[in-house]
C-alpha cells in the first residue's frame, strides 16, 4: 500500500508547503507579473516574424520597414530578458525567504526535542533533512512553481495565437500531443519512484560519511579502514545507481518529447505543402504562416517539456517536504507547560517514587526515594547501567519519568519553565563538548550578559587563566572543531569556568578527573572545591577516592538504591558501598 501510494503526488504536503509562502506574497506576486509579461512578449515574436515574411519579403520588399520590423523584434527579446531576468530574481528571493523560515523553524523544533529523539535517529540523517533536504525544497519555488505557471501561460497563449491564426492547421499539428500526455504520466511516476529510492540513499551516505568522520581515531587505532573503504564504496554505488535511475528516466523521455515535437513539424510542412499544390487555403496561404507555426511548435513544446522537466523538482521537493514535515510533526519536545520562574532552590530536592525506562517497561530507575538537602554534596556511585547518570538526566529534564515526581520543595520539576530550571543547573560532564570556536565564547556560549571580566575571574578562580594566556590569542584563542587543541584537563577546566560564570543553584559534575594526567587533576579537585562552595552539588562517581568528603553518598545497583551514607557510615555497614571500595580503592593501594 504504501509503495502505491509512492507513485502519486502528495498534494497535501504540497498545500502545507504552500503557507510557507504566504508572508513572501510580495515576491510571489512578483515574479507573476514578470511571468505574465514574459508569456505574453515571447508567443507574440513568432507572430510578429511571420507578418514580416509575407510583408516584408515576399511581397513589398521594404528594406526600411523590413529594418524596422528587426530593431522590434530585437527589443521583444530584450523585453523577453529583462522579464526573465526580474521573474528568476523574484522567484529565488521567495525560494530562499521560504527556506530561510522552513530552516529556522525546524531548528528551534529539534532544539527542543528529547536526549531520547538524537539517541534513535543518526545525526547524519538529521543533518540531511536540515541541509540538502531544505535545499531540495528550495528548487520548489526557485524553479519549479513560479516556472510552472510561467509554462502553462506559454503554453495557453500560444495555443490561442495557434487557434485564433488558423483552427484546423491548430488541430492538425496537434495530433501527437495525446502520445506526449501520456508518456509525461508515465514519466512522472518514474521520477517520484527514483527520488524517493534516491533520498533514502542520499541519507545513508550522508550519515555513514558523518559517523565514521567523527570515529576516526577508532577507525585507525584498530586498523578498520579497509574494511570502512569497502563499505563505503557499496553505499556509494548504491547512491549512484540510484542517481542513475533519475537520469536513466530523463534520457527517455527527452527524445520523446523532441521526437514528437519534430512530428507535428513534419505534419505542417507536409499538410502545408498539400494544401498549397492544391490550391486550397486551409492550411494557410502564406509562407508566413508556415513560419510562424513552425516557430510556434518549438516553442509549445519547449513548455512541455520543461512542465515536465519542473513537475520533476516538484516531485523531489515534496519528496523531501515529507521527511521535513515529519520531523516538524515528530511529538518529541519535552512538555515545557511550566510557568513558574521563581523558586527556592534553598530547598531540598526530592525523587518520589521515581520510576524511569528508556524503552517501554525496560526499567532503569526503580521507585526511587531521595531527598537532597540544599548547599551540600551528594555523590551517586555503582556499577555501569545503574543508573547515576538517568537520575541527572532526569533533574535537568532531559529525559522525562514514567512515574512518581521531582521537587525543588514543594515544587514539582514539571511545573517549573524549563528555561529557568536549566538556567539554575549546570552540568560538567566527563566528556566535554567544545563548539569550533574561540575559548571566550565556548565559555560564555553566546550570552552577552557574561561580560570578559567575569570570564577572566572565573578563570583565575579555576585555575585555569595562566593556562589560557599561554595560548595564542590567549581568550581569543580558537579551540578547533570539538575541542580537539586542547589536552582533556584543558577541556575539563573550561567547562569549570562555563558553569562559574552562569552561577547556578544546582551543580553536577560527571567526575572529571578519571582521563586526566596529575596535574590536571590537582587543578580539576581544586576546581571543584571551590565551585561546590553554597552550591547544591551532584557528584557522579567513578572514583570513590574523590568522593570521600562528600556530605552524602547513595549507592544504586540495578536501578535501585542500595545504600545511603557517609564514607565511613557506608564502610561500617559492610555492604555494597565497600565491597566497591575495596575492589577498587584498596586494590589501587596495593599497585
Amino acid at each position: 500500500m504504501a509503495e502505491k501510494g509512492a507513485s502519486k503526488f502528495n498534494m497535501n504536503v504540497f498545500k502545507r508547503l504552500l503557507q510557507y509562502a504566504r508572508p513572501h506574497k510580495k515576491y510571489l506576486f512578483l515574479a507573476f507579473l514578470f511571468t505574465i509579461g514574459l508569456s505574453i512578449v515571447a508567443p507574440l515574436r513568432p507572430s510578429v516574424i511571420g507578418n514580416m515574411v509575407d510583408d516584408y519579403i515576399k511581397k513589398t520588399q521594404d528594406a526600411d520597414a523590413l529594418f524596422f520590423w528587426t530593431l522590434i523584434v530585437i527589443g521583444m527579446l530584450l523585453l523577453e530578458a529583462f522579464f526573465q531576468f526580474f521573474n528568476t530574481f523574484f522567484a529565488n528571493l521567495l525560494a530562499q525567504s521560504v527556506i530561510r523560515d522552513m530552516r529556522i523553524r525546524l531548528f528551534r523544533h529539534m532544539m527542543a526535542f528529547k536526549m531520547k529523539y538524537f539517541d534513535k535517529t543518526p545525526i547524519g540523517s538529521v543533518v540531511t533533512r536540515v541541509v540538502s533536504d531544505l535545499e531540495a525544497i528550495s528548487e520548489v519555488f526557485s524553479q519549479g512553481l513560479i516556472n510552472m505557471m510561467g509554462d502553462i501561460l506559454v503554453l495557453l497563449t500560444i495555443l490561442g495565437w495557434m487557434f485564433w491564426t488558423n483552427p484546423l492547421l491548430a488541430l492538425f499539428i496537434l495530433i501527437p500531443i495525446p502520445l506526449l500526455i501520456i508518456a509525461t504520466r508515465i514519466f512522472a511516476r518514474a521520477m517520484k519512484k527514483a527520488y524517493q529510492k534516491e533520498r533514502v540513499e542520499v541519507n545513508r551516505l550522508n550519515t555513514f560519511v558523518q559517523e565514521r568522520l567523527s570515529g576516526m581515531a577508532i577507525l585507525q587505532l584498530f586498523n578498520r579502514e579497509k574494511v570502512e573503504e569497502k563499505r563505503f564504496a557499496e553505499i556509494n554505488a548504491r547512491h549512484r545507481q540510484a542517481h542513475v535511475d533519475t537520469i536513466w528516466a530523463n534520457s527517455i523521455f527527452f527524445p520523446v518529447v523532441e521526437f514528437l515535437s519534430s512530428l507535428s513539424i513534419a505534419f505542417l510542412i507536409v499538410f502545408s505543402a498539400w494544401s498549397l499544390s492544391n490550391d486550397m487555403s486551409i492550411a494557410g496561404d502564406s509562407m508566413g504562416t508556415i513560419v510562424k507555426y513552425t516557430l510556434w511548435v518549438h516553442m509549445l513544446y519547449r513548455p512541455i517539456r520543461q512542465l515536465a522537466d519542473k513537475f520533476n523538482v516538484l516531485q523531489r521537493g515534496v519528496v523531501r517536504a515529507e521527511r521535513v514535515f515529519s520531523t516538524l510533526d515528530t511529538d518529541e519536545q519535552i512538555q515545557d507547560e511550566g510557568n513558574i520562574n521563581k523558586v527556592d532552590f534553598q530547598k531540598p530536592i526530592k525523587f518520589e517514587d521515581v520510576w524511569f525506562a528508556y524503552q517501554d517497561d525496560d526499567w532503569v530507575l526503580k521507585g526511587i526515594d531521595l531527598k537532597i538537602e540544599p548547599n551540600t554534596t551528594v555523590a551517586f556511585v555503582g556499577a555501569t547501567g545503574a543508573g547515576k547518570s538517568s537520575i541527572v538526566n532526569l533533574l535537568s529534564r532531559f529525559y522525562e519519568y514514567q512515574k512518581g515526581a521531582i521537587k525543588v520543595g514543594e515544587t514539582n520539576i514539571e511545573k517549573i519553565d524549563l528555561a529557568y530550571l536549566r538556567k539554575n543547573i549546570s552540568i560538567v560532564l566527563q566528556d566535554v563538548f567544545l563548539f569550533s570556536d574561540t575559548i571566550y565564547n565556548n565559555i560564555t556560549l553566546g550570552d552577552e550578559s557574561i561580560t570578559k571580566e567575569e570570564v577572566i575571574n572565573a578563570a583565575k578562580a579555576v585555575g585555569a587563566h595562566n593556562f589560557i594566556m599561554r595560548l595564542p590569542n590567549n581568550y581569543d584563542y580558537e579551540v578547533g572543531e570539538r575541542g580537539g587543541v586542547l589536552s582533556v584537563g584543558q577541556r575539563q577546566l573550561l567547562a569549570f569556568i562555563r558553569a562559574y560564570v552562569y552561577n547556578p543553584h544546582i551543580l553536577i559534575l560527571d567526575e572529571a578527573t578519571s582521563s586526566v594526567d596529575n596535574e590536571s587533576e590537582e587543578l580539576i579537585q581544586n576546581a571543584t572545591t571551590k565551585l561546590t562552595v553554597g552550591r547544591t552539588s551532584i557528584v557522579i562517581a567513578h572514583r570513590l577516592s574523590t568522593i570521600q568528603q562528600a556530605d552524602k553518598i547513595i549507592v544504586l545497583d540495578k536501578g535501585e538504591i542500595m545504600e545511603i551514607g557517609s564514607h565511613q557510615e557506608l564502610i561500617d555497614k559492610n555492604g555494597f558501598y565497600k565491597n566497591l571500595y575495596e575492589r577498587q580503592f584498596l586494590a589501587s593501594e596495593r599497585d
